[in-house]
């Protein structure tokens, strides 16, 4: 009984590592489809994590804004939150608001 509790107990964190993985993932295509630096917003929320392995893999999975599908900014932060990654989606946010105030400058400037 003792090996099947820590057999389920080790897929239950892979599945989470798994997990987490799709979620760096969708955040650094979410960058990458905007033209943010994936790796300066993350080091804005995380500091510390200079060289986070998880993030340098999904850096290498994503694609160009033209191969990628589209990734809303709901779903971004939806993500974010089911990981309870507050930190990352406040800057986000804050990412967010940026380019809506620098779209409303263009709009007003034409």
């Amino acid at each position: 009984m003792d090996d099947y509790h820590k057999s389920m107990e080790e897929q239950i964190i892979e599945s989470y590592k798994r997990d987490e993985e799709m979620m760096i993932l969708v955040f650094a295509q979410w960058c990458a489809n905007n033209g943010l630096d994936p790796h300066a917003l993350y080091l804005q929320a995380y500091p510390q994590q200079e060289g986070n392995e998880a993030l340098r893999k999904a850096l290498a999975l994503t694609v160009s804004a033209e191969e990628a599908g589209f990734i809303s900014d709901d779903t971004v932060l939806g993500v974010l939150s089911l990981y309870s990654n507050d930190d990352l989606a406040y800057v986000v946010t804050e990412a967010v608001a940026e380019r809506q105030s620098a779209k409303e400058i263009r709009k007003n400037e034409e």
